[in-house]
């Protein structure tokens, strides 16, 4: 005798439409945080060639707050993602698994948005701890990932639309009352999801919103610790720079009036003082005062134009970011140093010794250490 296929029957309360949309509500808000950042994190790193030369320069914290809220709101979108997942888990058992082409697109949605979604936090955690167990380069990959994500997102929304507008508030029209057991329920599960938020949100904000760092104790960097009281991501050893002395080092500076600076001319330069974040993508971010000769001086010495680009290099041996380059707001905002000093100290040789980039509202991974070279068109 033939058996027919029984789905299993889930008896539990709260695997319900209105349990999902109530998680779906936060849980896309933290999506729309996390791309919204993500995306103008990747624009400030990998300009596009139109843009590139006019990369705003304030406000001198921008990045720090777009970068600090993309790692917040996807570390937030951990535990939402989990109790979301959770409320609707009944359905992949759904019999038969395609009823009609708009069944079919919904599943479809589905798949790509939650195996895209778990890939996103689960990468982006890593990368919080610089930790890459993959063979493939992380920033493209996650990048590519995030668009596909919100593209299944907008999919998911669109078919799903009738479900959510009818419960979207308790008060939906053509939605039944429910029974106070279940109401009492749900409202517990609500309250214990948003509090495993805000517990993980406080315990890792700090790294990057430093008057709660006392409380950062899941987060992979504390903003004090490091040379200097500064967090360090790569070091002089692993650049391969320990060589750098006063004696061997050299400054050269190209364009229509090159020339060349000795430490010890550099050091007789007018210095200015800033105080500026440098703020990395794994999420920390610490201000400190730095002190150094302005670029602008500089390229101004060597008759570059007003509007030139400048590409920034390093000594160091290997890496991603040997070289970074600076449109004009950038290079020519007086907020833009080559520091000697930090926090009244000179440079140790792990924060770039003798002289590295600070300038606001850029990207860690481009406040080049090390520096040998500026370079502007002749």
């Amino acid at each position: 005798m033939k058996q027919r296929f029984l789905p299993p029957v889930f008896r539990g309360r709260l695997h319900d439409a209105r349990t999902a949309t109530s998680l779906g509500r936060w849980l896309g808000l933290a999506f729309v945080a996390c791309f919204v950042t993500g995306l103008v994190s990747h624009v400030m790193q990998h300009p596009p060639g139109w843009l590139a030369d006019d990369l705003p320069s304030r406000p001198s914290w921008g990045y720090r707050f777009t970068q600090g809220l993309h790692v917040a709101s996807g570390i937030a979108a951990v535990p939402l993602l989990a109790a979301k997942l959770w409320a609707v888990y009944p359905l992949l058992f759904e019999w038969p698994v395609l009823r009609s082409v708009r069944h079919a697109l919904e599943r479809l949605s589905v798949a790509v948005l939650v195996a895209g979604a778990v890939f996103e936090l689960f990468t982006g955690l890593l990368n919080t701890a610089q930790w890459y167990p993959w063979p493939f380069s992380f920033v493209p990959v996650h990048y590519a990932v995030g668009w596909l994500v919100v593209g299944a997102l907008l999919l998911h929304v669109a078919v799903k639309a009738p479900e959510i507008r009818a419960h979207w508030t308790r008060r939906s029209p053509g939605t039944l009352t429910l029974p106070a057991e279940e109401a009492t329920d749900r409202r517990s599960l609500l309250a214990a999801v948003g509090a495993a938020v805000g517990a993980v949100t406080l315990t890792t904000v700090g790294q990057s919103f430093t008057p709660l760092k006392g409380l950062d104790l899941l987060a992979p960097r504390h903003p004090d610790h490091g040379p200097q009281a500064l967090p360090v991501n790569r070091t002089a050893t692993a650049a391969g720079v320990t060589h750098l002395t006063a004696e061997n080092y050299r400054l050269v500076v190209s364009g229509p009036r090159p020339y060349t600076l000795t430490l010890d001319e550099l050091r007789a330069l007018p210095q200015r003082e800033v105080e500026l974040p440098i703020a990395c993508v794994e999420g920390w971010s610490r201000s400190a005062r730095w002190t150094g000769v302005r670029v602008a001086d500089l390229l101004e010495r060597a008759g570059a134009p007003r509007d030139a680009r400048v590409r920034v290099v390093s000594l160091q041996l290997r890496g991603g970011y040997r070289v970074s380059e600076m449109g004009h707001e950038h290079a020519r905002d007086p907020l833009t140093l080559l520091a000697l000093r930090l926090n009244g100290e000179e440079l140790t040789p792990d924060h770039g010794y003798p002289a590295r980039l600070i300038a606001p509202n850029r990207p860690g991974v481009l406040q080049t250490k090390w520096v040998g070279r500026l370079e502007v068109p002749a």
